[in-house]
């Protein structure tokens, strides 16, 4: 089982727990993982990319046209980030409007749900129920169990089903 993952967004956005949440997916099941992180993430709003390899590999980074799965939570780095998906790779973004990958409004379920920064839980489980990525609705939700803090955990769960459901 290999897979190689981009997670792309901007500060604030949750890239780094959706990322945390699909590395532990991972973890849980036994399968090696390797993430890394570009960022200006000291400054809130600036570009985040985040990149998970599932499987055996022996670097984080992932090269241009190799990426296997891409989860945009922010529409506008479509442009910088989308040379390293494979032609047929899987690509869901978080946008309000029709264009290319799957798109969903990702941010207005969330919001739906009571916070907006649920995104990245919503686009997860449209991930998951589009058989994009290696895990389960199971390994997700056991992933959150055990990542999110307990005020958090219901509404982390409820934004994973919204994406699941939709």
């Amino acid at each position: 089982m290999k897979q190689q993952i981009i997670v792309s967004g901007i500060g604030g956005q949750g890239v780094l727990f959706l990322t945390r949440v699909i590395a532990q997916a991972a973890v849980d099941r036994g399968i090696p993982v390797l993430t890394a992180e570009t960022h200006g993430m000291a400054q809130r709003g600036g570009t985040v990319l985040s990149t998970i390899k599932v499987g055996d590999f022996h670097s984080p980074l992932i090269r241009s046209g190799q990426a296997d799965v891409g989860l945009l939570l922010w529409e506008a780095n479509l442009a910088v980030h989308q040379g390293l998906l494979k032609p047929e790779g899987h690509l869901l973004i978080n946008a309000d409007k029709p264009g290319p990958g799957m798109r969903v409004d990702a941010g207005g379920l969330a919001r739906e749900l009571g916070n907006a920064v649920l995104s990245n839980l919503v686009l997860l489980g449209l991930a998951v129920r589009e058989g994009a990525l290696f895990c389960t609705a199971a390994d997700c939700e056991q992933a959150i169990r055990t990542l999110a803090p307990e005020k958090f955990l219901a509404q982390n769960l409820a934004a994973l089903h919204r994406g699941m459901g939709m």
